[in-house]
């Protein structure tokens, strides 16, 4: 499983990473929207965590380029505001499996990613 996480708070990215890799996955972790797009063009995601808020850049170009170069790749959106809580972000990105809160516990996240790492 190979796992891409887009966070701008690298103490919260490495939290998530650490949970990862003890189920197994193989993890990158970048902080803005031009090191993504970058680690998709040199990379095969199964799974990308992706902070809706990113302190550089968009996290819906990440999502919009992903599902171009990458159209096999989930998007799981996490999030510390409450900015497509209404579920509209499914609307906005094919690619969306999952729109969680920061805060969610990270054995949880680990779960979900696990789960839509799956073959579908």
């Amino acid at each position: 499983m190979n796992v891409l996480i887009v966070e701008s708070r690298p103490e919260l990215a490495m939290l998530w990473k650490r949970h990862l890799e003890r189920q197994g996955a193989k993890v990158t972790v970048v902080g803005s929207q031009n090191a993504a797009i970058l680690s998709l063009y040199s990379e095969e995601f199964e799974i990308i965590v992706l902070d809706l808020i990113l302190e550089q850049g968009s996290a819906l170009a990440v999502a919009d380029f992903a599902s171009y170069r990458r159209p096999n790749a989930r998007v799981i959106f996490v999030t510390n505001t409450s900015f497509f809580s209404d579920g509209s972000i499914f609307a906005h990105s094919s690619n969306a499996c999952a729109y969680v809160q920061s805060e969610t516990p990270p054995e949880d996240l680990a779960a979900m990613v696990e789960h839509y790492a799956s073959p579908r």
